[in-house]
């Protein structure tokens, strides 16, 4: 009995596996150039977006400091928080119908994390070399050149993630005043921080993030289905694999290993941790033009057309994530287009509720009046509700572009004209020069 212990004792299980540094290799081919317009497309957007200008001021910025979102012509208050919830929504449903459409597209060709690693990798072959070259550096003892070129390429690195991250900060401090003038404690922290996870997501993780922090790849089967378009391997034409005449259509040369950049055996099926880039379908090609076999062992394709059945793709899922998308894309075009450019909130002066002046009952009022366009405006104050309710004083205001003002109002009704108790009445503000800038506004007036 106790040699059996002893052994069971000596038994070590690991729960997490090491990782093994992935080498991807560079292929060319149709998909690989439109990872690289994918690339170009969106870094030129995230880049140049921060140089906009519009109206004398950065296009798209989000002032959080001031609470105010600018986006080109538009002026967001924080009350505008439901076209917010609205880009949200769309942006999940999207991703949702292409999804359950096309699979991976997002992860493929447009998430930060993929097209920053590919911009990383980028750098690393152009001063290491390809694959072969990489692996082979890795594994010689230190020395000057080793220790010179990694220099370099993180370098190179570490000068991008800063700019990356000066970029983004750039979008809530205007950029041409980040970089002309010595930034606060928040923009030097939040420029290291965005720099330092560009850094180590693209540069170090890779796909570490894809694979384990990454919650889209765990949830992705509930939106698979037969009729899903995904990266497929035909094992009846490839199998079984080898180089002789007998044998299929795979070669084994292990290209579609070595190009994917989770490291993942495609011609294993689908797994979770396929992002869909179609590195491996252009380093099949590669291979299936030299050795003078078709193209397609490894292409784009849905589950029923590998298993000889007609793919669908009008089908429940997608009619049902397209009716949702186009009625709320919609709902928030209409809502923006009928989007009324002035804000009015009424607060009533509790210090004062009602009082007594002359032969009139009088309650004071504060109206919060903001102008969410960029032209100055003059605003006429009116009073509805009660025979012979009126304003004291002046009914009119002026205010700059982007600007909000509390407003005190006194609003006065003869003494015989009203019963006590609570009276309902109206404020209507509007801009006698732009007919579509008014706002009515409920309140109570109270006699005592």
């Amino acid at each position: 009995m106790d040699a059996p212990l002893r052994e069971l004792d000596a038994v070590e299980t690991s729960l997490y596996e090491v990782r093994k540094k992935i080498y991807p290799r560079a292929v060319h081919g149709w998909f690989a150039g439109w990872r690289w317009a994918m690339v170009w497309a969106t870094q030129l957007v995230f880049y140049g977006g921060a140089w906009l200008t519009w109206n004398g001021r950065q296009a798209l910025l989000f002032d959080i400091a001031h609470r105010k979102f600018y986006l080109f012509g538009l002026i967001f208050w924080p009350q505008d928080v439901v076209y917010l919830t609205v880009l949200l929504i769309v942006s999940a449903l999207s991703l949702f119908l292409f999804t359950a459409v096309a699979g991976r597209l997002w992860c493929g060709y447009a998430c930060p994390q993929t097209v920053y690693t590919e911009i990383f990798l980028w750098i690393e072959r152009k001063i290491e070399g390809d694959r072969n070259a990489r692996i082979r550096l890795d594994s010689e003892r230190n020395s000057a050149r080793k220790i010179g070129l990694k220099a370099i390429k993180h370098g190179l690195w570490i000068a991008l993630s800063l700019w990356t991250g000066i970029t983004f900060v750039g979008y809530f401090t205007p950029i041409r005043e980040l970089l002309s003038s010595a930034p606060g404690a928040w923009e030097i922290f939040w420029v290291g921080f965005y720099g330092f996870a560009t850094y180590g997501n693209a540069g170090w993780m890779r796909e570490q993030v894809c694979k384990y922090m990454c919650p889209y790849a765990r949830f992705q089967s509930a939106m698979f289905d037969k009729d899903t378009l995904i990266i497929t391997y035909d094992a009846k034409r490839g199998e079984p694999r080898g180089k002789k005449a007998d044998k299929g259509d795979c070669v084994d040369c292990g290209i579609c290993v070595q190009a994917c950049p989770t490291g993942i055996d495609i011609r294993d099926g689908l797994q979770y941790e396929c992002i869909g880039c179609a590195a491996c379908i252009d380093g099949c090609d590669q291979v299936m033009d030299k050795v003078g076999k078709p193209r397609g062992l490894i292409r784009y394709s849905t589950t029923h057309a590998l298993e000889g059945t007609k793919t669908r793709v009008l089908r429940p899922r997608v009619l049902v994530y397209s009716a949702i998308l186009l009625a709320i894309m919609a709902a928030g075009a209409v809502s923006l287009w009928l989007r009324v450019p002035l804000k009015v909130d009424v607060i009533r002066d509790r210090a004062a509720i009602a009082r007594e002046v002359e032969d009139e009952i009088e309650n004071v009022y504060r109206l919060q009046i903001m102008n969410t366009t960029e032209e100055a405006r003059t605003y006429e104050i009116r009073v509805e509700g009660l025979r012979e309710i009126h304003l004291a004083g002046a009914g009119m205001v002026s205010l700059d572009g982007a600007t909000t003002r509390m407003v005190p109002v006194r609003v006065r009704v003869k003494a015989d004209q009203a019963e006590r108790g609570t009276h309902p009445i109206a404020f209507i503000v509007s801009a006698p020069e732009s007919p579509r800038e008014t706002v009515r506004e409920k309140s109570v007036f109270i006699v005592r």
